[in-house]
């Protein structure tokens, strides 16, 4: 699931890219600048960073500042991988997902919009993707715990 939500959160950038050009093309051609643009440029890439970083997860290419890591043995990269999950990734993620919840609501049920002139309204669906986020990055901690299980139990590797 993660995987075929992150590849279409991935033509985002794409749509990131052209407003942003747009939005450079005309500010500097024709002196015409819009908070609404400017607010699109940072509510793509909240969407493509939150909801993407399961997929990330998924796909082994997070930000890891191993210094040790990468000598590891696979069962000893699974015991690592099934410690760090359940005792940070995981709490982490719930806590994000359940705090954020009375966030977006309470923006849904104020209706709340940008405080700029010209700014988008409904700002409820951009906070909606930081629990969609959290609930897809802990969704794949227990993928990645189920596989660090496996590896560690069998010794043989599946993809999480």
């Amino acid at each position: 699931m993660n995987k075929a939500i992150g590849k279409a959160v991935s033509w985002l950038t794409l749509i990131l890219v052209l407003v942003i050009v747009v939005d450079v093309i005309l500010r500097y051609t024709l002196s015409i600048t819009s908070a609404a643009s400017f607010e699109m440029e940072w509510h793509l890439f909240a969407a493509i960073f939150l909801i993407g970083a399961a997929y990330t997860l998924s796909e082994d290419k997070h930000i890891r500042v191993d210094v040790f890591y990468h000598r590891f043995s696979p069962k000893s990269k699974a015991w690592v991988n099934l410690i760090g999950t359940f005792f940070l990734l995981l709490p982490f993620s719930f806590v994000a997902f359940w705090e954020s919840l009375s966030f977006v609501q309470s923006s849904f049920l104020l209706n709340e919009t940008s405080p700029q002139p010209g700014g988008l309204p409904a700002r409820w669906i951009i906070k909606s993707t930081i629990p969609l986020g959290f609930l897809l990055l802990g969704l794949q901690g227990i993928s990645l715990m189920i596989n660090s299980v496996t590896i560690i139990i069998n010794g043989q590797q599946e993809k999480a």
